[in-house]
C-alpha cells in the first residue's frame, strides 16, 4: 500500500517563496547544463520516423469553459516554434522550459487551464501541459533517456474515453518543473510539431533506420483508500523493447505514478499494453 499523506494547503505567501527559491536552483542548474543543450533548430526532417502521435486540441471537459481550451491553442501556437526542428544530437539534452522559456503576456500568451492544489483555474500560459505531454510519449517509444519528469499530484479525470494510460504524461510549471531528455544513442532525433485545426500533431526522428519497436505497459495498477479520506491512484509504466521480428529485447520500469483522485473510484480493469499502432 502506498499511503499519499493529506494535501497541505499553504499560503500564497509560503507559495511565493518557494517558487522563487526552486526558480533559483532550476536556473543554476541551467547554468551549469548550458554546454550540454540541445540548442540546433532544423526545418529539414531526419530520414527516418521513429514515433508519430497526435492529440485532440478541444475536449468538452467538465466545469471547465472552452475559452480556456481556446486560448490553449493560442498558447501552443507560441510555444511550438521554440521547439519545432530542434536536433538532439548524441550527448544531448533537451529541456522543454529552456527552450521555451518563461511564457508570459509580453510573448503572446494568455490565461489557459492550470491545475492548482487540485483545483482548476486560469493562468497565463495555461494547457501547455498538453505538449509536454505528447513529447514525453513520444521519447517514451523512444532510446531517449527521461532525465526529468513530472506529473500532477491528482488524477483530474475518470478513463472514458483513454487512449494512453494513467500517468503517461508530463506536467510542466516554470521553471523548476522540467522535462528533460538526454541522448545516449550514437544517433542524432529531431523533434517536429504542428498545431492543426483539430490536433496538436509530433514527430520523433532519428537520422540511422530504427532497429526496434517500442511498446508501453502499465502494471500495479490500483486504487486504494487513504486513512484521512479520499482515494489515491497508483500504477507503473514499463518500457518494453522488441525487435523487428517481434522479439522481447527488454522490459524495464519506466515510471511510476501516485495521485489523488478528483472523481469517485470505479472498478479496475486488466493491465493494458499501449504500442505504436495504439495511438498513431
Amino acid at each position: 500500500m502506498s499511503a499519499i499523506k493529506r494535501p497541505i494547503m499553504r499560503s500564497n505567501l509560503r507559495l511565493k517563496c518557494g517558487m522563487i527559491y526552486y526558480s533559483i536552483l532550476r536556473k543554476l542548474k541551467w547554468m551549469t547544463m548550458f554546454q550540454k543543450f540541445a540548442r540546433v533548430h532544423d526545418l529539414k526532417p531526419l530520414k527516418h520516423l521513429c514515433f508519430s502521435h497526435k492529440t485532440l486540441l478541444r475536449r468538452q471537459l467538465k466545469d471547465v469553459d472552452m475559452w480556456l481550451q481556446d486560448n490553449k491553442i493560442v498558447n501552443l501556437n507560441v510555444a511550438v516554434p521554440k521547439i519545432h526542428g530542434i536536433l538532439i544530437r548524441p550527448g544531448e539534452t533537451f529541456s522543454y522550459w529552456w527552450l521555451i522559456g518563461k511564457p508570459t503576456r509580453r510573448k503572446g500568451y494568455k490565461e489557459g487551464m492550470i491545475l492548482r492544489n487540485g483545483k482548476f483555474s486560469a493562468g497565463t500560459g495555461g494547457g501547455l501541459c498538453q505538449l509536454s505531454n505528447l513529447i514525453f510519449w513520444m521519447a517514451a517509444h523512444s532510446p531517449l533517456t527521461i532525465v526529468e519528469r513530472h506529473r500532477h499530484g491528482y488524477d483530474v479525470f475518470p478513463d472514458s474515453n483513454r487512449t494512453q494510460p494513467f500517468g503517461s504524461g508530463a506536467t510542466c510549471y516554470y521553471p523548476h518543473g522540467d522535462l528533460m531528455l538526454r541522448n545516449d544513442t550514437q544517433n542524432t532525433y529531431q523533434i517536429l510539431l504542428s498545431v492543426g485545426k483539430d490536433y496538436l500533431e509530433g514527430e520523433l526522428r532519428v537520422s540511422a533506420p530504427v532497429t526496434e519497436k517500442y511498446c508501453i505497459r502499465e502494471k500495479n495498477h490500483r486504487m486504494e483508500p487513504e486513512y484521512w479520506g479520499g482515494y489515491s491512484r497508483h500504477n507503473e509504466l514499463y518500457q518494453e523493447i522488441y525487435s523487428l521480428d517481434g522479439k522481447l529485447v527488454e522490459s524495464k520500469l519506466l515510471v511510476e505514478n501516485h495521485a489523488l483522485m478528483m472523481y469517485s473510484p470505479f472498478l479496475d480493469s486488466a493491465p493494458t499494453s499501449f504500442s505504436n499502432e495504439d495511438e498513431r
